[in-house]
């Protein structure tokens, strides 16, 4: 059994026709190569870029000509970066990387660099901006096709050096009160000091538009459907006649992980299920039993007692991460010796996983590892399927869909690999799992009654490492404190916490501290990302 979309006829053959009749040109090239300079945004400009339908690349500054070549880019974006151009250690690339004539985009540091390359000048500024911010457009063409000339729009800054003279020969085409120079262009070259592809800039989404569509005159065929097609074949490549197993955690992308390769390998993909004593409540007999009610053969093996005697005593976030990960594969070893064929290992690792876990593709700094990139031994056995890894959650969503996964799979909060083991702080124990589960399960239920379930990206509840006094009916109680977070995001890189209706937050805090026994009060975390991330371990 081989992978073929429901909406189309059954073909593994990535270059059949989109229903224009056009092959899509990602199949050709990659239509927009990102080259990183360290930005912490890097990803929500591939993530921009692609939701305007166009297919993208993120690759490290430091890329040979060779390598750029190979990938036949017809247009390049330059990222921003901490550094600053007229630091000696600086990223730089050179300048015969623009010598194929094709459009390319500046972004903050990007502009800095494209500036100091045409000879314009770089200073640290008077005022540094970061922030809200507003502009004006001096130039209505180019990347402010659309806008009128002298039109203020909000835009988000983030620099301390900004281009203090542009080069011989460049047009200005935006200012701002506290910087000159927002924005200028000069023949193929285009730049900006704001960052267009946070949501912030409300107007990012047009100036992207324009810079693809209008000056890059590139197409919109980026579709999951395309991607599908193409990837089975990439996967059915890569592990030949060998069988797969996959981990499914019942979270979104190891859920849609095992539809796609169930697909795309038939009886030669094994998901299994293993479950470390870290779920949520009754979470390893749900995803079984939905799964196989999809036609999904998932497997559930139950090693909550080696996983819990392993995390004992262990509070460091880092060190939970890494045993998990490494008893994760052992047990895959494990089960993998009852399967002879098998020689791979799936994940649904993605692209925020990779970017705050490593360096991959540029300077990028580490934020914490993920279990499924930085916590795997290096003498694992297996090799890896991670078929999502350039792909961001909403796009797994997408998959989904085109999948046919049951809604409510697919629209799941995202769950952390490592469980409920990044949701205690501090010491696991079975008492304050069990806390955590049915005060988790609280939240999830009211959100659902009030209907607040969908408008949020992730919810859940951390255990903190504090006992606080309280009073329950006449007696002095000194019991746990739970901490509920809620965020809303469009890709999980940055993010904002939810504002709750006050009674909706007072009844899931009521129901906990009444139903819970052992917590007795319950806190809100209205922290941003950045600064904050998400989980809070």
């Amino acid at each position: 059994m081989t992978y073929s979309s429901p909406k189309k006829r059954q073909t593994t053959d990535p270059t059949q026709t989109d229903s224009s009749g056009t092959q899509p040109s990602y199949l050709e090239s990659v239509p927009v190569v990102i080259l990183d300079f360290g930005s912490q945004f890097t990803q929500l400009i591939a993530r921009a870029v692609r939701s305007l339908g166009v297919y993208c690349e993120i690759e490290p500054y430091s890329i040979s000509i060779k390598d750029l070549d190979k990938k036949k880019p017809r247009t390049l974006i330059l990222s921003g970066g901490p550094s600053s151009v007229s630091e000696k250690a600086a990223p730089k690339i050179a300048k015969n990387v623009f010598d194929r004539g094709i459009p390319v985009l500046g972004i903050c540091y990007g502009m800095q660099l494209l500036s100091a390359l045409q000879k314009g000048k770089v200073n640290s500024s008077k005022t540094r901006e970061y922030g809200h911010s507003e502009l004006e457009v001096l130039q209505n063409s180019g990347l402010f096709a659309g806008f009128k000339k002298g039109e203020k729009l909000p835009v988000w800054m983030s620099h301390g050096d900004s281009v203090e003279q542009i080069p011989q020969g460049a047009t200005l085409t935006a200012r701002s009160a506290g910087c000159p120079v927002v924005a200028f262009q000069m023949n193929q070259f285009h730049a900006v000091q704001f960052h267009p592809e946070v949501a912030h800039t409300q107007i990012g989404t047009q100036i992207l538009s324009n810079f693809l569509f209008g000056i890059s005159k590139l197409t919109a065929d980026w579709k999951m459907e395309n991607f599908l097609e193409t990837k089975a074949k990439a996967i059915l490549e890569q592990v030949g006649d060998a069988d797969v197993i996959g981990g499914v955690s019942g979270g979104v992308d190891s859920t849609v992980l095992a539809f796609f390769l169930g697909k795309t390998l038939g009886k030669r993909f094994h998901p299994l299920l293993i479950d470390n004593g870290l779920l949520r409540l009754n979470e390893a007999k749900q995803v079984k039993e939905a799964l196989h009610a999809a036609g999904v053969n998932l497997r559930v093996v139950d090693k909550s007692a080696l996983f819990l005697k392993r995390l004992k005593g262990v509070v460091d976030p880092e060190k939970k991460r890494k045993i998990i990960g490494k008893t994760f594969i052992e047990c895959f070893d494990q089960e993998c010796k009852k399967l002879k064929k098998v020689k791979f290992l799936a994940q649904g690792t993605l692209y925020p996983d990779v970017i705050e876990s490593v360096s991959v593709k540029g300077p990028s700094h580490v934020i914490k590892t993920h279990h499924n990139v930085g916590g795997l031994p290096k003498n694992m056995k297996l090799g890896l399927v991670e078929p999502f890894r350039e792909l961001f959650k909403d796009e797994v969503r997408a998959l989904g869909r085109e999948l046919n996964v049951p809604h409510d799979l697919v629209e799941r909060h995202p769950f952390p690999g490592p469980g409920l083991a990044v949701r205690i702080l501090g010491d696991i124990t079975d008492k304050r799992l069990q806390l955590v589960r049915k005060a988790d399960a609280i939240f999830t239920e009211e959100l659902r009654a009030s209907g607040t379930y969908s408008k949020i990206w992730q919810a859940f509840v951390v255990l903190l490492p504090v006992q606080a006094v309280g009073v329950m009916g006449d007696s002095r109680t000194y019991e746990s404190v739970a901490a509920l977070r809620a965020v809303t995001s469009r890709d999980g890189m940055t993010a904002d916490w939810y504002s709750f209706e006050k009674e909706v937050l007072g009844k899931v805090a009521n129901r906990i501290i009444n139903e819970v026994r052992g917590i007795n009060r319950v806190v809100y975390d209205v922290s941003s990302k950045p600064p904050a991330t998400i989980e809070w371990e």
